[in-house]
C-alpha cells in the first residue's frame, strides 16, 4: 500500500529534534510520497536539505505562503523566481490568500497569488492553494485566471459542498486531511457526495493533527486516521482510498 502526504512540512522547526525518527515511522506506516510546500526563503535551505536526504520520497514545492506576503514580498518573489531558473519542483506552493491572521496586505497577496499562477503557468506546473477565510477573493481570482493551463490542489479544504464544486470546476483537487476527523469539521458530511477522484490525502503537519492526536504535533503517520475516516466515508478498504488517491496525486502532480 503507497500512501502519498501531498503537504507535509517536515522542514519544520517542530521536527528538529525527531524529523529522521518521524519520517521512518512515516514510511513504516506506508507513506511513501511526501510532498513539501515552501512558506518563504528562509525555510529554503531546509528543504533542499531534506531533499537531499530522502530523494526518493521527498518532493519539493516552491512559493511564497500567503502569511509570508508583507512589505518585502517583491524580494521574496524574486527569490522563487530565481530558485525555478536554477531547479525543477513539482509544483507552485503553498500560495493563496489568508484572511484569518491579518488583512493588512490584502492587495499584495493578491498580487502573489496572480504573479504565482502565472509563474506555474509559465513552467506548467500545478498549484497548491491556501486559502483561509478567503474562498470570495481566491475564486475571484481562479475565475480570472481559469484555463486548461491552471490545475492544483485546493489544500486543507474546509468550504462548503458547493464550494467544493466550485474548486473542482478550477481543475482542483480538493486536500483533505485531519479536519474530516473533527466533530465540528463538517466536510465529512458532504464528502461521499464528491467523486473520489477529487480527492487528495494530506497532513499539513505540524498542523491540524487528526483525532484522536487533535491539539498534538501533527506528523505524517497520522495520515491513516484520515484514511480510515474516508474509508469510513465512501464504504472502501483503506488499500482502495490510498490506491485512488495516490493516483490522484501523480495526476496533479506528474510523477
Amino acid at each position: 500500500m503507497i500512501i502519498t502526504d501531498t503537504h507535509t512540512h517536515l522542514y519544520s522547526e517542530a521536527f528538529d529534534e525527531d524529523r529522521d525518527a518521524v519520517i521512518q515511522k512515516a514510511l513504516d506506516s506506508g507513506v511513501q510520497r511526501f510532498f513539501i510546500p515552501a512558506i518563504d526563503s528562509t525555510y529554503t535551505d531546509a528543504m533542499l536539505d531534506l531533499e537531499s536526504k530522502y530523494p526518493e520520497n521527498v518532493f519539493l514545492m516552491m512559493g511564497l505562503h500567503p502569511t509570508h506576503v508583507k512589505e518585502n514580498y517583491k524580494e521574496e518573489l524574486s527569490h522563487v523566481d530565481q530558485l525555478f531558473s536554477e531547479r525543477n519542483f513539482y509544483a507552485v506552493g503553498e500560495i493563496g490568500i489568508d484572511l484569518y491572521w491579518d488583512k493588512t496586505f490584502l492587495r499584495q497577496q493578491q498580487d502573489a497569488f496572480v504573479y504565482q499562477i502565472q509563474l506555474a503557468k509559465k513552467h506548467k506546473l500545478p498549484i497548491v492553494i491556501h486559502s483561509r477565510d478567503s474562498f470570495n477573493e481566491i475564486f475571484e481570482i481562479l475565475e480570472q485566471e481559469k484555463g486548461d493551463d491552471l490545475h492544483g490542489i485546493f489544500h486543507c479544504f474546509t468550504g462548503t459542498q458547493e464550494q467544493a464544486h466550485q474548486a473542482i470546476g478550477y481543475n482542483m483537487k480538493l486536500g483533505i486531511g485531519g479536519v474530516a476527523t473533527f466533530k465540528n469539521g463538517k466536510i465529512d458530511q458532504f464528502l461521499n457526495e464528491i467523486d473520489l477522484k477529487h480527492i487528495v490525502l494530506e497532513t499539513d503537519s505540524p498542523y491540524l493533527a487528526p483525532v484522536p492526536f487533535r491539539g498534538k504535533r501533527n506528523e505524517s503517520s497520522y495520515i491513516v486516521k484520515v484514511l480510515e475516516k474516508l474509508s469510513s466515508i465512501y464504504g472502501l478498504s483503506i488499500e482502495e482510498i490510498a490506491a485512488i488517491t495516490t493516483e490522484n496525486s501523480k495526476q496533479v502532480f506528474g510523477i
